[in-house]
């Protein structure tokens, strides 16, 4: 790969979206060894300090590397067979409820071993990163018991391990309702608090602890006793909630300073007041509204109203969002539930960062391009950042830099 990681690097001339907003004049960026060094107007680049510098190229438009806050990557088996069912007609809580959806996953990824789990999530996530991601979320959630939902999480561990890649992990043991609990959901709940959680943290497997508040899968009473056995261990929290119904989730996760609540489509008023006091995250999930064909949007003006933070990611997973492709997710987010590109991009960079507790790290952390950030970058064969949400077209990544280092490179090949 191009660049020497001990000389400092440089860009020149190129459009810069810095996570939040466009630069408007051409830019500079000059990265040494993992953190980005200086971000500066050419104007202001003066032979000096470009001269101790090597040329990585000039043009083109840079990014913070991508930041996909929620993806369920690691499982087992395949849903294909929903989909069909799912287009003649057969709702995803129906299939759930005749023992389809996540409990089929489960069965198949309590049967693949930490091995095959391991070699099928690869190429998933090989894919998000050729796409640009250097950040990422994966949750567990198709264990369902102790030693399958750790199984998971060692996965996800080793992934981030083998890949120039920032895994963060969470533990969704409340994801749905083993068969073996299936009469006794608060049994099911008390493993996960009194087992599951402590073994997790004990172990060093999750960074922080996730629900499902739905009337398919746990009421907000039994999701609260999670998340109070969550903040025992010292792990933030974060909910699957308001996808079909309005139970609350969003409300009782921000009351618990909640990271985020995510895919929020049935959110009210209520819920976008308490995401903005709490200042947690509204995580926005394109890819399972289209591919469930649902119909109610998120409340994107009223949360936009309140100035709470828009996170967007592509929820990669075998059941409601196979779609493992992040910069179709940013045109979904505009074309689906009409953000801005702006709006969209600053939602899969800093504040997908901020939904996962990323944004405070190392000079503002990863998911903005600033002096003392993790040097974390994406440069783009784009005019303009707009053209990543605009255009459905691969092929777009000239390079993909993680931590310092040319990890992609198809400029100097």
């Amino acid at each position: 790969m191009a660049g020497n990681p001990k000389t400092p690097r440089l860009w020149r001339d190129v459009i810069l979206f810095d996570g939040l907003d466009t630069r408007p004049e051409p830019m500079a960026v000059i990265v040494t060894g993992e953190r980005i060094s200086h971000v500066l107007p050419m104007a202001e680049l003066d032979d000096g300090l470009a001269d101790g510098c090597e040329e990585m190229g000039h043009g083109g438009v840079i990014t913070p590397g991508l930041v996909d806050c929620h993806t369920h990557l690691v499982f087992g088996g395949s849903r294909a067979d929903e989909f069909e069912q799912r287009l003649e007609g057969v709702s995803y809580e129906e299939i759930a409820r005749r023992g389809g959806g996540i409990l089929s996953t489960v069965q198949a990824t309590r049967a693949a071993s930490e091995d095959e789990l391991f070699d099928a999530a690869r190429p998933r996530l090989e894919a998000l990163m050729a796409d640009g991601v250097t950040s990422v979320e994966i949750k567990s959630g198709y264990g369902l018991s102790v030693a399958d939902e750790l199984k998971m999480l060692r996965v996800a561990r080793r992934l981030g391990e083998a890949l120039p890649v920032r895994v963060v992990t969470t533990l969704l043991g409340a994801h749905a309702l083993p068969p073996e609990f299936k009469d006794d959901s608060d049994a099911y709940i008390e493993l996960v608090c009194r087992e599951m959680i402590p073994a997790a943290a004990e172990q060093g497997l999750a960074d922080a602890v996730d629900v499902f508040c739905e009337t398919i899968a746990f009421s907000v009473a039994q999701c609260e006793r999670v998340f109070a056995a969550a903040e025992a261990h010292g792990l933030p929290v974060k909910a699957h909630a308001e996808q079909l119904s309005n139970l609350g989730g969003s409300a009782m996760a921000a009351r618990h300073g909640a990271l985020s609540a995510d895919h929020v489509e049935y959110l009210d008023e209520a819920g976008v007041a308490a995401l903005r006091e709490a200042g947690s995250v509204a995580v926005l999930l394109p890819g399972a509204f289209h591919t469930l064909r649902e119909t109610r949007l998120p409340p994107i003006a009223a949360l936009r109203e309140a100035g709470v933070p828009m996170a967007v990611a592509t929820d990669a997973n075998p059941g409601s969002s196979p779609i493992f492709n992040p910069t179709l997710m940013l045109n979904f987010a505009c074309t689906l539930f009409r953000l801005t590109p702006r709006e969209a991009l600053a939602g899969m960079t800093a504040q997908g960062a901020r939904a996962l507790g990323l944004r405070e790290q190392g000079g503002g952390g990863p998911g903005r391009i600033a002096a003392g950030a993790p040097a974390d970058l994406c440069w783009w064969d784009i005019e303009s950042p707009a053209a990543l949400a605009y255009a459905v077209q691969p092929g777009r990544l000239r390079q993909r830099i993680f931590n310092g280092e040319v990890t992609h490179d198809t400029a100097h090949a």
